[in-house]
């Protein structure tokens, strides 16, 4: 089969993982011309940006001077890129050629499919639940919440809030999926502007997605491919990512509306 041309996104800031990332893409898709890899560096350390710039003959990296968070470096990648397709890529993803190219098989074979996302899974094979059905203050505070007894009450809830009963034996039509990875119709994107820059880090994901149903566009859910995602959780360990979440969490009610259970 002839594919069409996939510009595969990156942004990164130090990110640990991103070198075993690259390494892995230029293993699986060695092969398969029809790719090119933008990266977009927001100012990372020095000795980082020179050992990314080694992987110069392999993607086209902007080294930028300022960190301006996650949407900004797509956009600046993708809003003026001619590609049929964009893959969203978190630099902490692992993807192998057959399930990234199954992918695209479904994408050419259903054209009202305007964003697809696959099966998320821990390193130990385990599946990371972040699908989202509804966003509500009350679910994410008990995301938060550390006491067990707590989660347990509201288990039936989460377990809704985090679609962890989705369907595995079909396509799923979904409301919002991850931004770790996201294949998306290049024309679709930039119909919406692609993210809202307004958020630095966290729920540009979720606004892109809702933007695109306001457009009546389809997110997808596709059992049938995986990928791995190095998941850190930041935001639950480091004071200054909680921050930056809760930051971008009231710019996302603001915006959107906001609910509270």
């Amino acid at each position: 089969m002839t594919y069409p041309v996939v510009a595969i996104s990156i942004v990164t800031y130090n990110s640990e993982h991103v070198f075993e990332v690259l390494d892995n893409l230029k293993k699986e898709l060695g092969s398969f011309n029809e790719y090119r890899i933008c990266i977009f560096d927001n100012d990372s350390n020095d000795d980082y940006k020179e050992k990314l710039n080694t992987y110069k003959d392999f993607a086209d990296i902007t080294f930028y001077p300022e960190n301006k968070g996650f949407g900004f470096g797509h956009n600046y990648n993708l809003l003026k890129c001619n590609a049929k397709y964009f893959l969203i890529l978190n630099p902490d993803i692992i993807v192998t050629r057959e399930n990234f190219l199954n992918m695209l098989d479904v994408m050419e074979k259903d054209d009202t499919i305007s964003l697809l996302v696959p099966k998320i899974l821990n390193s130990d094979g385990t599946v990371q639940h972040l699908m989202r059905h509804r966003l509500t203050v009350f679910d994410y505070a008990l995301r938060f919440i550390p006491f067990r007894f707590i989660k347990k009450l509201f288990d039936k809830r989460l377990a809704s809030y985090e679609c962890r009963n989705i369907p595995n034996d079909r396509l799923v039509d979904i409301r919002m999926g991850s931004g770790c990875f996201m294949l998306i119709r290049g024309n679709d994107y930039q119909e919406i502007d692609g993210f809202d820059e307004r958020f630095f880090m966290y729920f540009e994901d979720n606004d892109l997605c809702l933007k695109l149903e306001r457009n009546n566009k389809r997110t997808v859910y596709t059992p049938f491919s995986e990928v791995v995602h190095f998941y850190e959780r930041g935001s639950h360990k480091n004071w200054k990512l909680f921050k930056i979440f809760i930051t971008s969490m009231i710019k996302f009610f603001n915006k959107w509306g906001w609910q509270f259970f």
